[in-house]
């Protein structure tokens, strides 16, 4: 993921005319939701639904992080440059494409907006997992993903039944429905014993290569005159919210007995896909990853418009 994000956003950037498929994108999400949703065994269902509390706590630090991430925005530019409804839309923490579509809605800048959220985006997922291997930090996540191993039918049959549930979610016009979708559908068989197969490493990789591509070319040469003082202000204040998420995994970490690490990975202001890969690729309890993530998601998603409506539209 991280090798196709930086060489495609340096090559767009630099002006070539780099395009990516969306069709690839959705492909790339349905993969990475079936392969979160086959870590959630009887076992590891039980252990999230323990720690339900404490995912409802990070989505509401989500949500601190959010308000303090847009009030920073808005005192760093010019007065009168940003509007406060702006700097709402690009402060929220989650899905970019859904943020983008509610500034667009209400008339915001969206080109801010997008900015910030892509580079939110692409600076977690760089200090983040470059931060852990330069640490030396790997974990051993205790969750089988599957004990049959790849089977051509099964695997035939846990497709057809994620896209199903993927395809759902989208005709329900529910956000994020290629992760999400996937997701609860091989959630649902893995956590009620059924294994159908596991799924293959290369498309697992081929999955990550599309996700980054898709990051990357977010990146156009328009990107870096949108407004370099926006930028500046967006990029301290993700290294801001690194910094202060980490402070917070380890206070959760020492009440719940979890890895720090994987407590940051849960919390962190990334988005659901980067960092449970980066969870099962360091092996660091992505399934306890996958489910703060989906807790957040969901909750931040349900009120962003309210939130709006109440405290932040102009009246």
């Amino acid at each position: 993921m991280i090798g196709p994000l930086l060489s495609t956003a340096a090559l767009s950037i630099a002006g070539a005319p780099l395009l990516s498929s969306r069709r690839l994108r959705n492909g790339g999400q349905w993969i990475v939701g079936t392969v979160l949703g086959l870590y959630f065994t009887p076992a590891v269902a039980a252990q999230s639904l323990a720690l339900a509390p404490w995912m409802l706590l990070g989505a509401l630090w989500a949500l601190l992080m959010g308000f303090l991430f847009g009030r920073w925005l808005l005192w760093s530019q010019p007065a009168g440059t940003v509007d406060a409804t702006t700097a709402y839309f690009a402060s929220v923490i989650g899905g970019a494409s859904e943020m983008a579509a509610f500034a667009e809605r209400v008339g915001a800048r969206v080109d801010l907006v997008a900015a910030a959220h892509s580079l939110r985006v692409m600076l977690v997922v760089l200090v983040i997992p470059f931060g852990y291997q330069g640490l030396g930090l790997h974990g051993h996540d205790p969750a089988a993903i599957s004990r049959v191993g790849v089977q051509p039918m099964g695997l035939v049959l846990l497709g057809l039944a994620t896209a199903a549930g993927a395809l759902a979610m989208h005709a329900l016009r529910q956000p994020n429905p290629w992760v999400l979708g996937s997701l609860l559908v091989a959630l649902g068989l893995t956590a009620s014993g059924v294994e159908l197969s596991a799924m293959p490493g290369w498309l697992s990789a081929t999955a990550q290569l599309s996700i980054g591509i898709s990051l990357g070319t977010r990146f156009t040469p328009a990107f870096l005159h949108t407004a370099p003082r926006w930028l500046a202000a967006t990029a301290i204040g993700t290294l801001g919210m690194i910094a202060a998420s980490a402070g917070y995994a380890w206070l959760v970490a020492q009440a719940t007995g979890l890895v720090p690490a994987t407590v940051l990975l849960g919390n962190s202001p990334g988005g659901i896909a980067e960092m449970c890969i980066t969870a099962k690729v360091l092996d660091l309890g992505v399934a306890v990853v996958t489910g703060f993530h989906v807790v957040r998601y969901v909750i931040v998603l349900v009120l962003t418009g309210p939130v709006y409506a109440r405290f932040v539209r102009p009246r």
